[in-house]
């Protein structure tokens, strides 16, 4: 008997870390790909196509680079995971009201497919309209920012606003041009004219 409890447990808790690894490899992913959103429109802002010079990593860790990604995702989820639930408590607490305000059709049987949809549907729009904002907030923090100056091997002096980095790239913003400055390569310069 005792043996048996011991079984049970030890079943349970292999099932219930399996359950959370399941779960924290899903948010991970979700918040790295919510990162690239937010990071390619923080960097679209300024006419930058952000995939063309960052590579996996600098993505696996935009999530966590930038706490407003992370709170937003974080929000993104609550409201979408609220709105649910809410939706759900409707339906249960007042069913004749929740059918009237749904159009009956929450006794169709594609219903249940239908509301989850338009739940992700909801959630993927909060995420564009938030990502929007983000840039439009991250465009406007790099703007008033103190400018910097680089100084190459050579002594030679750029001075600018850092939109930003990645592993190789240094993204500078000189007057009202954009110059994408390498840091590993015999390349000295790269300019995006906007």
């Amino acid at each position: 008997m005792n043996k048996m409890k011991e079984g049970l447990i030890k079943d349970t808790y292999e099932t219930v870390i399996k359950e959370i690894q399941t779960i924290l490899t899903i948010f991970y992913i979700l918040a790295v790909g919510i990162g690239m959103l937010f990071t390619f429109k923080k960097y679209s802002e300024f006419g930058i196509n952000i995939f063309d010079y960052a590579d996996v990593f600098d993505f696996m860790v935009a999530p966590f680079s930038d706490f407003k990604i992370l709170l937003f995702t974080i929000i993104s989820l609550a409201i979408s995971y609220f709105l649910l639930r809410l939706d759900l408590f409707l339906k249960r607490k007042f069913p004749k009201s929740y059918s009237k305000m749904s159009f009956g059709w929450d006794k169709k049987k594609w219903y249940n497919f239908f509301r989850y949809f338009s739940f992700v549907i909801l959630f993927i729009s909060y995420l564009f309209i938030s990502a929007n904002y983000y840039g439009a907030i991250s465009k406007e923090q790099i703007l008033n920012q103190a400018s910097i100056k680089i100084r190459f091997s050579d002594n030679e002096i750029k001075k600018g606003k850092m939109i930003g980095k990645t592993k190789d790239v240094i993204f500078l913003l000189s007057g009202k041009n954009v110059e994408a400055i390498p840091l590993t390569s015999l390349v000295k310069e790269i300019e995006i004219i906007k």
